[in-house]
């Protein structure tokens, strides 16, 4: 069933594992600095896919958008349609604890949520997203070999930006989750579904507790840190 309604692309045309930012020009972005012979594959709705090589590994990048709805979709299509077996969500994250500061990294072990979207699976309790293990521990071992800061553990995938109980992520954070943000339990649920492998890297962007933020231009391009272990993470997989 390909193209899809949503992707553009050909069976063949996206590698086997996907960088997937929620922003789509930072896709454009990874592709034009990282990747060689990168060609784009998709632009249905703007949300932009490209497949390059990255030391000589082809891979994939491509847009998700933003929340739950949005990420599932189109991983949904890319483990289902395209043959996709590892998926690498990086974007950033709001940080809840205080170890954790703008432009450190989150590693996200796994994922609570606010989200319904687990209903749809017919489980009978409660069902804990997590990222495949075979993925964590290369991207771990990346992030030391750079010397970046990062922290591994839970986040939140909230589906709301402006909530209106301001309290709300008190409660998270006294539970030790870590940062905040609104795809990974998605695509993680997703994954263990289709029997494929995900993990999301995660750039702090902002700090929820001290107002602390960083600018839209520095969460386009700036955060390479993360894009670079998310690729080495992607060579070795």
């Amino acid at each position: 069933m390909t193209p899809t309604p949503h992707n553009q692309a050909k069976k063949g045309d996206i590698a086997e594992t996907v960088l997937m930012p929620g922003d789509p020009l930072r896709s454009k972005f990874i592709a034009e600095t990282f990747l060689t012979s990168a060609v784009q594959f998709n632009e249905v709705r703007g949300m932009l896919g490209f497949t390059g090589f990255y030391k000589g590994k082809r891979v994939s990048v491509m847009g998700s958008g933003m929340g739950i709805p949005s990420i599932t979709l189109y991983t949904y299509e890319l483990y289902n349609f395209y043959d996709v077996n590892n998926i690498i969500r990086i974007g950033t994250a709001g940080s809840l604890s205080q170890d954790l500061k703008v432009k450190d990294i989150c590693i996200a072990q796994a994922a609570c949520t606010d989200s319904g979207f687990a209903a749809q699976f017919g489980l009978f309790g409660a069902y804990a997203p997590t990222a495949s293990f075979s993925l964590l521990e290369k991207a771990v071992a990346a992030a030391r070999q750079k010397g970046a800061g990062f922290q591994v553990g839970n986040v939140l995938s909230t589906d709301i930006f402006y909530h209106d109980n301001k309290d709300a992520l008190a409660t998270w954070r006294k539970m030790g989750v870590l940062a905040v943000e609104m795809e990974s339990a998605g695509l993680y649920m997703n994954a263990a579904r289709a029997g494929r492998n995900a993990l999301c890297i995660l750039t702090i962007s902002d700090e929820v507790f001290t107002g602390v933020e960083t600018t839209p231009e520095e969460r386009r391009s700036g955060f390479t840190h993360m894009m670079e272990i998310a690729l080495e993470t992607a060579v070795n997989a």
